[in-house]
């Protein structure tokens, strides 16, 4: 799988090569900013070159005269209806830094003997809904702007790539932190605590943006396909998905982010990914 870590790298650092952020730690606002990447990169990141589309669609949420976000939502069904959640497993830079923290324990092959039920994965679907949607759409400052409620309180990637970098160049800007800041700075030690012992914690049960993909797994263009005949059933597959889906039962299942291990691990050749222009038209094998 190491040419998928040269791509979650190289696309890590492309849309983050503002050098001189990570420097003087100040945030690029150049023209590119009006753009959005697929994955989950903090707006306010000193070398991000563009935006979050999860940001943007809170920002436009937020906005006195309740503009509809057009762009970000059309740039979801977008990447949603062409990739899946291939954007959580190759294009999100937090995705890659959980699939850093995790290293250690797939290398000693130390597992988490804790099961989460699968019922709470539908917490990110819930944060997507509240925190995303309704809180900003809602709730209203004095000055009449709703807040970026998920990028304030919970969003991991605004710590790792934003305010950590920030403070790093700017010392004395802690002076000026409070009780929000150590609050989120809480919640990202305990997101990332987690994501070393539960691999990709993170996407499986906090991501609004993989809920957001995760509803277009089943007709995206790219997609899991599996050849029945083949199959054995013998649980690779399922063993080594760091989503602990079956892709031989649903090999398009909601929860895959299309990381590749299954078609790696499979020995029968049953499990494929390609680009199907037939899109939802061709159902999972069940």
């Amino acid at each position: 799988m190491w040419k998928r870590r040269i791509g979650q790298l190289l696309f890590m650092a492309a849309t983050n090569l503002n050098v001189n952020g990570f420097l003087t730690g100040r945030v690029f606002t150049g023209k590119s900013k009006g753009l959005c990447v697929p994955g989950l990169n903090c707006y306010a990141c000193p070398g991000a070159l563009f935006s979050c589309p999860i940001g943007a669609l809170q920002n436009a949420l937020s906005d006195p005269a309740r503009r509809f976000g057009f762009y970000v939502i059309g740039l979801l069904a977008l990447f949603g209806v062409t990739l899946g959640r291939l954007v959580c497993g190759l294009f999100c830079p937090f995705g890659f830094i959980q699939d850093i923290l995790y290293m250690p324990a797939r290398l000693l092959k130390k597992r988490s003997r804790i099961r989460i039920p699968f019922a709470f994965r539908r917490i990110k679907y819930a944060v997507l809904i509240v925190m995303v949607i309704l809180l900003p759409l809602t709730v209203s400052d004095a000055f009449g702007y709703g807040r970026p409620w998920f990028c304030k309180y919970l969003c991991p990637s605004g710590v790792v790539m934003g305010a950590l970098p920030i403070l790093t160049a700017n010392p004395r800007l802690l002076n000026l932190t409070g009780f929000v800041f150590y609050l989120k700075i809480s919640v990202t030690a305990c997101i990332i605590f987690s994501s070393m012992f539960s691999e990709r914690f993170f996407c499986k049960y906090l991501c609004p943006l993989g809920a957001v993909y995760g509803l277009f797994n089943r007709i995206s263009l790219y997609r899991l396909n599996l050849d029945s005949n083949r199959c054995v059933h013998c649980g690779k597959c399922e063993e080594n998905c760091p989503m602990r889906v079956n892709p031989s039962q649903t090999p398009n299942s909601p929860e895959c982010i299309r990381c590749g291990k299954c078609v790696s691990v499979c020995e029968e050749h049953a499990l494929s990914s390609e680009i199907t222009p037939g899109c939802g038209l061709k159902r999972d094998h069940q």
